[in-house]
């Protein structure tokens, strides 16, 4: 029940937002431009989504490899995709990251291991994605004539940042973990012992994988990137002629708003920040708001063929019955 209120909320703070958002702008102009677009560079965005999926599979090779978890780019691509498909369609309890664990510990017969390599990534990631927003948005404080707006969201960004790093390495200290042992000792808990060791020890494995991480960490980055591109791309296509360094400005900071998970799937927050943002160097609501749906659309249409992965081969996937009721949000980085 308490589940079901939640995601019920999560639908409604969506709605609100959507209806609000739309209630500003000319529903017709807005019906206009997304008439007139652009349908090649459209696909090409399309295209450029399914790249930033791959390198994410790549990306998370690297630290397979070092739990020694075996699984071929392929299979790792396979799960990334069913997990999108969970993650983003699916008004479900089990997010992408759990998926992705889920196939990974049934192929490897390890599952914290599987768990903490599928952890590890989505720290780095997130890594990545705050970095960039730190950066864009002192870069947009001091180069846009409203700069002064974005001062307490670059703010924002330096503190989450910060705090975020420190949590990582909080999770990687050996003293910490020698710290919270005795907890593991209490008799309530000390059947999860044997588990919190094994996740210990796969954690541990990181401490010295510097060039899995740091691999890791580069891809990352890359991602940030071609996600902007593909932002770029869809700009393009409905006829926004604006610096591609806006952009660059721009997406790391959307990402960091959707770091809140008041909505589902992000739908809404994302179209409210593009909003602001993009008005912020003088582009339109209707074209802004056009622009954030067609991304939307392209993170769903880029999670099908996770379905039809997970139809042919339902073991990859985990029934409710299998699986603990998890909220987690996933999103690849949008």
């Amino acid at each position: 029940m308490k589940t079901l209120l939640l995601n019920l909320l999560k639908l409604g703070v969506t709605i609100a937002i959507i209806a609000f958002l739309l209630s500003r702008v000319d529903l017709a102009v807005m019906a206009q431009h997304l008439a007139h677009a652009n349908a090649a560079l459209l696909f090409a965005a399309l295209a450029l989504y399914f790249f930033a999926i791959f390198l994410g599979a790549l990306k998370w090779g690297f630290l397979v490899a070092a739990q020694n978890l075996g699984g071929s780019l392929g299979d790792l691509l396979t799960y990334s995709l069913v997990g999108l498909f969970f993650g983003n369609l699916l008004p479900s309890n089990v997010g992408g990251d759990v998926v992705r664990a889920y196939g990974m510990a049934r192929a490897s017969a390890r599952a914290e291991a599987a768990a903490v390599s599928v952890l590890v990534d989505r720290l780095m990631g997130l890594v990545a994605f705050l970095g960039a927003a730190v950066v864009m948005a002192a870069l947009a404080a001091a180069t846009l004539t409203r700069g002064a707006e974005l001062e307490q969201i670059e703010i924002a960004t330096v503190v989450a940042e910060a705090l975020f790093l420190c949590a990582t390495a909080l999770l990687f200290s050996r003293r910490v973990s020698r710290r919270v042992k005795w907890i593991f000792e209490v008799p309530p808990f000390r059947r999860a012992q044997p588990i919190a060791e094994r996740v210990y020890h796969a954690l541990q494995v990181y401490r010295h994988s510097y060039r899995a991480l740091a691999l890791n960490l580069a891809l990352s980055g890359f991602i940030v990137v071609v996600t902007t591109f593909v932002w770029y791309t869809v700009a393009l296509a409905l006829g926004i002629r604006v610096s591609i360094f806006n952009f660059f400005l721009f997406n790391p900071l959307i990402a960091f708003v959707l770091l809140i998970p008041i909505s589902f799937n992000g739908l809404g927050p994302k179209e409210a920040a593009a909003v602001f943002f993009f008005g912020l160097i003088g582009v339109p609501s209707e074209l802004a708001l056009s622009m954030s749906l067609i991304f939307h659309l392209i993170v769903v249409l880029t999670s099908l063929p996770g379905g039809v992965l997970w139809w042919r081969e339902r073991a990859l996937a985990p029934s409710a019955a299998r699986v603990p009721q998890i909220d987690e949000e996933s999103a690849p980085a949008r």
